[in-house]
C-alpha cells in the first residue's frame, strides 16, 4: 500500500539503524511525521511575515547608516550603529527585557496612531554626555536615572534619532515624530496592552570603547493602516520611483536664493610689456580694445554668459543685458 511506502531520507536511517540494531523502522517513521508537526502559540500570534520583518531590516539598516553619520560627526569620535535583530514579542516581554533604569523616549508618530518607544542603554547615554562635555566617551557612571541637564543633552540626540527615522520611513510612511515623555522605569511606559504584539528593532551602538543596545518599539495597531506598504517590492520600487516633495523643492529653492554668486562686466582688455606695467604712474591713460558702442562682456563666476552695455539706474552704475552667450556654456540653454 502507499502507506508503506519509505522515503528515502526514511530508507538511510533504516538501513543506519540496522547496522548498529538500536531502532526499528516504525520508529523512524513516526519520527519523520512528528517533524511535520508545528507549535503554534494563540497567545502570541505572529503578525509580521518574513517579508514584512525583511523590510522593516532594510528600513532600519538605512536609519543606521543616517544616525551613525550624525553621532560621529556631533560627537567627533569613533562611532558604529549596526541593526542586530528584528523581532516580534509581546509587549510584556519587551518591557521586562529592558533594564531600570534606562532611557526611555515615547513617541507620538502622527498621522499615525499610537505610540512608539525609542531606548537607549543608560552606558551608552553617559558616554555621549561624558563625550559631548568634553570628556574621551567614556562610561564611567553607575547606571542612574539622568539628570535634568543630562536630560537636556540627550534630547538633543533623540530629536536627531526621529529625524532620521522619519527619512528612513520616507517611502513607506510620512510621519513626523514628536517626544511626548521621557521615562527611566520600563513599566511606566504602557503604550499598549501588554499582551498586544509588538516589532522589536535592536541597534548594536558603540561609542568608543563604549558599547550598547539601542531599541525601537513599534506596536502592531501603529503600523496595521500600512501593513500593504511593508514589502520589500513595494519599498524598492518607491526609492526607485520617488516623487520630488514640494517641501523638498521649496528648501532647494531657499537655498539657491541665498547662493551668492560673482558678477562680473568686463570693460575690456589690453597688452603692456612687463616694463611698461612697472612705469606706470597716477594719471597715465590705457586704451583698451572696446570702442563706445561696443558691447561689454558679463561673467557670471567664471562663465562668460551675457552680453551687455554700460549705463546707470538711477544715481547707480548699471549694464543692460542684449543678449546671451551660448558658446562654451556647459550644456545650459541661458
Amino acid at each position: 500500500m502507499a502507506d508503506d511506502v519509505l522515503s528515502q531520507s526514511e530508507i538511510d536511517k533504516l538501513l543506519a539503524a540496522f547496522a548498529t540494531g538500536d531502532v526499528n523502522a516504525d520508529e523512524i517513521k513516526a519520527e519523520e511525521e512528528q517533524k511535520k508537526v508545528k507549535t503554534y502559540d494563540f497567545k502570541r500570534p505572529d503578525k509580521f511575515s518574513k517579508d514584512q520583518i525583511r523590510t522593516l531590516n532594510m528600513l532600519h539598516d538605512n536609519f543606521a547608516r543616517l544616525f551613525n553619520t550624525y553621532l560621529s560627526t556631533y560627537l567627533r569620535a569613533l562611532v558604529s550603529v549596526e541593526v542586530a535583530s528584528v523581532e516580534q514579542l509581546t509587549y510584556q516581554e519587551f518591557v521586562q527585557s529592558i533594564s531600570n533604569p534606562s532611557v526611555i523616549g515615547i513617541l507620538a508618530v502622527p498621522p499615525l496612531k499610537g505610540n512608539i518607544i525609542m531606548e537607549f542603554d543608560t552606558g551608552i547615554c553617559f558616554a555621549i554626555i561624558d563625550r559631548v562635555f568634553g570628556g574621551q566617551g567614556e562610561n564611567t557612571v553607575k547606571s542612574r536615572v539622568l539628570t535634568e541637564i543630562e536630560e537636556a543633552v540627550i534630547r538633543r540626540v533623540f530629536d536627531k534619532a526621529m529625524s532620521h527615522l522619519r527619512e528612513a520611513w520616507a517611502n513607506v510612511a510620512q510621519f513626523t515624530p514628536k517626544i511626548e515623555a521621557m521615562e527611566s522605569n520600563p513599566q511606566f511606559a504602557q503604550i499598549v496592552p501588554p499582551s498586544d504584539m509588538v516589532v522589536i528593532i535592536t541597534l548594536q551602538m558603540r561609542i568608543g570603547p563604549v558599547e550598547g543596545l539601542m531599541n525601537i518599539c513599534i506596536p502592531y495597531l501603529v503600523l496595521e493602516p500600512i501593513m500593504s506598504k511593508l514589502t520589500t517590492t513595494f519599498w524598492v520600487a518607491a526609492s526607485v520611483t520617488k516623487e520630488e516633495h514640494p517641501e523638498h523643492e521649496e528648501f532647494i529653492r531657499r537655498k539657491i536664493n541665498r547662493t551668492s554668486v560673482p558678477v562680473i562686466v568686463q570693460m575690456g582688455s589690453f597688452d603692456i610689456t612687463v616694463q611698461e606695467f612697472l612705469s606706470l604712474s597716477y594719471g597715465d591713460v590705457l586704451q583698451m580694445d572696446t570702442k563706445v558702442d561696443d558691447e561689454l562682456k558679463c561673467i557670471i563666476g567664471n562663465i562668460e554668459k551675457f552680453y551687455c552695455r554700460p549705463g546707470t539706474a538711477g544715481k547707480k552704475k548699471a549694464v543692460q543685458i542684449t543678449r546671451v552667450i551660448s558658446e562654451g556654456d556647459e550644456g545650459t540653454n541661458g
